[in-house]
C-alpha cells in the first residue's frame, strides 16, 4: 500500500495520484501497473495513463525486463517531486500531528523493546518537537537533536548537535527533517548503522536504493 494517505483533502486529486505512484515506485521497482490501480483505489487505464504522465515529466524511468514486464525507477527529478509533494502534504500541521504521534510512539516503542535507550533525533522543527513529547512516555534519553547550521545551541530542552554522532555515542537516530527527509536517512546511513537510522513511514523515504551519501549534507 502507498504510505502517504491518498484520500487526504489537502492534495488535489491529481498530486494524490501522482504522489502515489511516485511513493510505489521507490518502495518497488517491479510493482505491476494493475497492483498500483488497486493500491491506488483508481482504474487500470488511468493508472496507465498517470504512469506516462510521470515518464513524459521525467519523474519515472521505464525498462523492460524479462518476460514481457517493466520496471519503473524513479529519476532524481522523482525524488525531488516525491519529496517536494510530501512536504506539501505535512505541511497541514494536522496531519503531521496525527502521524507523529502515532508513528512516533511505535518507533520509540522499537527502540526500548531492543535496548536502544540512547536515541538522537535529526532535523530541527515541528516533527522533532512532537517526537520529544512521544518520548516521556517511554524509558528513552533524548541525547540531542542533529543540525549543521545550528542556529541556537538547545531545541525543545535538548542540545543541538553540529556534528553527525556516532554508534558509540548514540544506540539509534529518529530522522525529523521534513524539507529533506531523503538526505537526511542517507547521509545518516553513510555514517551509522543502517538497522538503526529509523524514520516516520509517512516520510516517505526510499530506503535500500544505492542512494547513500558519502560525507555531510551539502548547502540548501
Amino acid at each position: 500500500m502507498p504510505k502517504t494517505d491518498t484520500d487526504s483533502p489537502d492534495l488535489d486529486n491529481e498530486a494524490k495520484i501522482t504522489l502515489g505512484l511516485l511513493n510505489m515506485v521507490g518502495e518497488d521497482s517491479g510493482t505491476s501497473q494493475r497492483s498500483m490501480a488497486s493500491d491506488l483505489g483508481i482504474a487500470l487505464g488511468l493508472t496507465n495513463a498517470y504512469l506516462k504522465r510521470c515518464v513524459k515529466k521525467g519523474l519515472i524511468k521505464v525498462s523492460q525486463v524479462p518476460a514481457n514486464r517493466y520496471a519503473y525507477y524513479l529519476t532524481p527529478k522523482g525524488f525531488a517531486e516525491k519529496s517536494r509533494l510530501t512536504t506539501e502534504y505535512l505541511s497541514q500541521s494536522f496531519n503531521l500531528f496525527r502521524h507523529a504521534r502515532a508513528e512516533g510512539a511505535d518507533l520509540l516503542s522499537h527502540c526500548h523493546t531492543r535496548g536502544w535507550n540512547r536515541v538522537a533525533l535529526y532535523g530541527l522543527g515541528d516533527l522533532a518537537e512532537i517526537m520529544t513529547l512521544s518520548a516521556r512516555d517511554y524509558p528513552i534519553e533524548l541525547i540531542g537533536v542533529i543540525d549543521h547550521e545550528p542556529e541556537a545551541g538547545e531545541f525543545s530542552s535538548l542540545p543541538v548537535l553540529a556534528a553527525m554522532p556516532g554508534p558509540e555515542d548514540v544506540d539509534a537516530v529518529i530522522i525529523c527533517d521534513i524539507s529533506e527527509p531523503q538526505v537526511a536517512y542517507d547521509e545518516t546511513c553513510a555514517n551509522f548503522p543502517v538497522e538503526r537510522v529509523l524514520a516516520p513511514k509517512f516520510l516517505n523515504i526510499s530506503k535500500g536504493n544505492g542512494r547513500t551519501l558519502k560525507g555531510k549534507r551539502g548547502a540548501r
